[in-house]
């Protein structure tokens, strides 16, 4: 399994005592899995998505990427295997704004260093028709483009994983086609989509779907 949560366990502190973001939660994700993840708003769909990456530490439970517990590694050691193993995709994009589009998808690369990585970058942009925008900053790009961007960052390093929280949010139908599109060509051949979405057409692109509510699977 590229991916495996077992159980987990996850408790914010409130004004009135404690929330369960996450109580009891399982999934596994082989290769080759498109898996779309959707609940309302506070059911624990981007919590999940932040410990099944690496980000956020389970209370309870544990979280298994390609064989290997994240967080039973030291800090810098985890954010080198989240650069190796994971591609993230997210609604807001996250892009540098002072930095190129190739720069952009080159950040990526900083933690590995890899030999091929401006001629896999400018590939990627290329597949992705930005050939023509490589050195725009992306405030020049529009909507579509910057999410583009960000999945050409996110498949640079060749991960088994991409998870990807609402990456058709702020998309029009035409470029959410393009990103679902590229999202499914990665499962196809042979990587793991986690896809936390509440847009129909999305969630009907995963070969699977999971609803969350108050924290639970409950389909």
């Amino acid at each position: 399994m590229l991916l495996s949560v077992t159980d987990a366990q996850k408790i914010y502190p409130s004004a009135n005592g404690t929330v369960r973001a996450l109580d009891g939660v399982s999934l596994e994700l082989g290769a080759g899995e498109f898996t779309a993840v959707r609940g309302q708003s506070g059911s624990g769909k981007t919590t999940l998505l932040l410990l099944a990456g690496g980000l956020l530490a389970p209370d309870g439970g544990t979280v298994m990427i390609n064989g290997q517990d994240p967080y039973k590694m030291a800090s810098d050691a985890r954010a080198h295997f989240r650069s190796t193993e994971i591609g993230f995709v997210f609604q807001q994009f996250h892009l540098i704004p002072y930095l190129s589009v190739l720069d952009n998808v080159l950040a990526a690369s900083i933690p590995t260093h890899p030999a091929d990585a401006k001629q896999r970058a400018s590939e990627l942009l290329a597949k992705f028709g930005l050939e023509h925008r490589l050195h725009h900053v992306p405030g020049q790009l529009s909507v579509g483009e910057r999410q583009r961007t960000a999945l050409a960052r996110a498949l640079l390093n060749q991960p088994k994983l991409i998870l990807a929280d609402e990456p058709t949010g702020n998309l029009d139908r035409e470029n959410a086609e393009a990103v679902l599109g590229h999202l499914t060509e990665f499962a196809n051949e042979g990587g793991a989509v986690l896809l936390v979405t509440h847009d129909d057409e999305a969630a009907s692109r995963a070969k699977r779907t999971i609803h969350m509510a108050a924290g639970k699977v409950v389909e």
